[in-house]
């Protein structure tokens, strides 16, 4: 190896030219004194032993300082090399780490420029969800992620619907029953073609409450609060529209995508289909969905109790309350009673008196619930 090649190569570990050049000295005399090694690499003496004080530090070299004179040894090449593969196998996981980390924020944002592609990605998106679903869609598309919605359902998922550019639907009616057969041009994958006289199957709800409104919105999907997706009404509208979607996994965005469903879109559609309540007892990590299901059981004259595990609001420590469920605010079925779009509480009566309860984040509420059981009385 030349020595401009050997020059260029240890400069890649952050030495400098006159530190190269004194280490390169070191190797030919082995061991030498900072006289020896001044004059062979053309620096000052003191420039050496400062050198060769931070060249130990790497393990290049050792400093002899017992001796007089002073004198410094190159170590062998092979325990350099195996220092250096040490430190670069130590700073690998970090390095890694941070890698990862920009990969993971790179990927919390796609851009999808076709009508195609935003189905196929809400149906890819409801097969994950666990919690809640939300959830607004052109009716003329509600075939296409049907059963992806009623299976979710299925699973116990908090649905909240709304179809939207749904001026031929008569909002008394069963929404499930949109359409009988998939649109002819709807083309879910590249590779998967549905057949336009496809019958569409009929295997319970779609959603836990459907609303309609004949006007265009914007389709608007969120996944357990933490992914979905935002898409403009052309982009579902026309086949040829040159407008875009994003499809997002950040748990900041995805309460600020939900607030605006739940108060500029979901009070303004009409109610059209409500699921019948779930049997008990029930447990829910998902807040609304305690509130829906403890909805419907009261309306249906259930007399609940509840077991909340959470937070107390003002002092953030832990509790467990338990006692009979007294009242809900919720906006989700009509008639709704809450102050703003996303208040949603239970009202307990406890032994200790009536506790209010309310969901991630709460502060007017005196409890934060992180699990909500419900049982019948």
């Amino acid at each position: 190896m030349d020595d401009r090649t050997l020059t260029d190569l240890l400069g890649r570990f952050g030495l400098s030219g006159k530190e190269i050049d004194t280490y390169l000295s070191l190797l030919e005399h082995g061991e030498a004194t900072a006289s020896t090694v001044a004059d062979a690499a053309g620096v000052s003496k003191r420039y050496v032993y400062s050198v060769s004080e931070s060249l130990a530090d790497r393990g290049f070299v050792e400093v002899h300082d017992h001796a007089v004179p002073t004198t410094i040894r190159a170590n062998p090449p092979e325990e350099v090399i195996g220092r250096l593969r040490s430190d670069a196998d130590a700073i690998r996981p970090g390095l890694e780490e941070r890698y990862s980390r920009v990969e993971r924020e790179t990927e919390q944002f796609e851009v999808v420029k076709s009508r195609v592609t935003v189905l196929k990605r809400i149906r890819s998106l409801l097969e994950d969800a666990d919690a809640e679903v939300t959830l607004s869609l052109p009716a003329k598309h509600l075939p296409a992620v049907r059963d992806g919605l009623a299976d979710a359902v299925d699973r116990g998922v908090l649905v909240l619907l709304v179809v939207t550019d749904a001026e031929d639907l008569d909002g008394s009616r069963d929404v499930t029953a949109v359409a009988d057969t998939i649109d002819e041009d709807e083309t879910i994958d590249e590779d998967e073609t549905i057949d336009e006289d496809e019958p569409i199957a009929d295997d319970g709800p779609i959603a836990s409450v459907v609303r309609t409104w004949e006007e265009a919105m914007p389709t608007m999907l969120t996944v357990d609060s933490a992914r979905g997706l935002v898409a403009p009404p052309e982009l579902l509208r026309r086949s040829d529209s040159d407008r875009q979607a994003i499809v997002f996994a950040q748990e900041q965005l995805s309460p600020v995508i939900t607030g605006s469903f739940m108060g500029n879109y979901w009070p303004v559609a009409a109610e059209a289909t409500v699921a019948e309540p779930a049997p008990l007892p029930a447990e829910y990590a998902a807040f609304r969905h305690a509130v829906f299901q403890a909805t419907r059981h009261l309306r249906s004259g259930t007399s609940l109790r509840a077991t909340v595990a959470g937070r107390r609001t003002p002092d953030d420590e832990a509790v467990e309350v338990s006692g009979r469920v007294v009242s809900v605010t919720q906006g989700m079925v009509e008639p709704t009673n809450n102050a703003f779009p996303v208040q949603h509480s239970l009202t307990v009566e406890t032994d200790d008196g009536t506790v209010t309860v309310g969901g991630r984040g709460a502060f007017v509420e005196d409890v934060e619930a992180e699990l909500v059981g419900l049982d019948a009385e």
